[in-house]
């Protein structure tokens, strides 16, 4: 059942009515609290009262809310209107079965097509793991290694199936997030990543690919493991 937003919620209590941008910073705002947990799947998202909170109109909040829900984060409703989110175990398992069977060809390539590049191709993606090693909270985290990720596969030479995999993008943060309420595992992750990034660096495309797959099958069988029917299976919200 979808609850009201609570009073005070912390990711929104500042104005970003300074910020050029109106609905990009109400779009980075909302899905902050949705990856930290702050909002929950399910919970309602009223327009009037996103634009109270943030000191703007109802016109950045409605078009900002719009981007959510193309990006997966957001549904929207004729009857309930705008909600956070809720994914099933079956569709958090849909989404890391698809990058299974994309994401490790696409970083093979990258890697294959940089070993004449840049001296230092990969420093967006070392880049991102110290952004994901200093984060203070889940949601930066899952946008850091959400970065760590497109930076190793961004050089495929495949425009269709960049767009395919950054369309995952957020839906991956977003399991991500909710899977590390429940049993956090992200230091194990952490040290995939950069094991990755040295085979990368080391121009090793087949051993890239090969820790890319294990890493990504690996969180599946941690997280999606479950002994309930999973088509209907869902995450608590309450968890800490």
């Amino acid at each position: 059942m979808s609850t009201a937003m609570p009073p005070g919620t912390r990711f929104l209590n500042g104005s970003t009515g300074a910020i050029p941008s109106r609905t990009e910073a109400v779009l980075e705002a909302v899905k902050h609290a949705i990856l930290a947990g702050e909002l929950k799947p399910g919970q309602s998202l009223v327009e009037t009262e996103l634009a109270q909170v943030l000191g703007v109109s109802k016109t950045p909040v409605r078009e900002a809310l719009k981007t959510l829900a193309g990006a997966g984060l957001v549904t929207m409703s004729p009857y309930r209107g705008a909600t956070v989110r809720e994914i099933s175990m079956a569709t958090a398992a849909a989404i890391y079965d698809l990058r299974l069977l994309v994401e490790p060809e696409a970083v093979g390539r990258a890697v294959r097509a940089v070993v004449s590049a840049s001296p230092d191709p990969w420093a967006p993606a070392a880049a991102a793991l110290r952004a994901s090693a200093a984060a203070t909270d889940q949601a930066q985290r899952s946008l850091a290694n959400r970065d760590f990720h497109r930076a190793l596969y961004l050089g495929c030479g495949n425009s269709l199936i960049v767009k395919v995999l950054d369309d995952l993008r957020d839906q991956t943060a977003l399991v991500s997030a909710l899977s590390w309420q429940q049993a956090p595992s992200w230091e194990q992750e952490a040290a995939q990543h950069q094991a990755i990034l040295a085979a990368a660096q080391a121009d090793d495309a087949d051993r890239a690919t090969a820790l890319l797959r294990e890493h990504i099958a690996g969180f599946a069988a941690r997280h999606f493991a479950t002994t309930t029917d999973p088509s209907t299976a869902e995450w608590s919200t309450d968890a800490s």
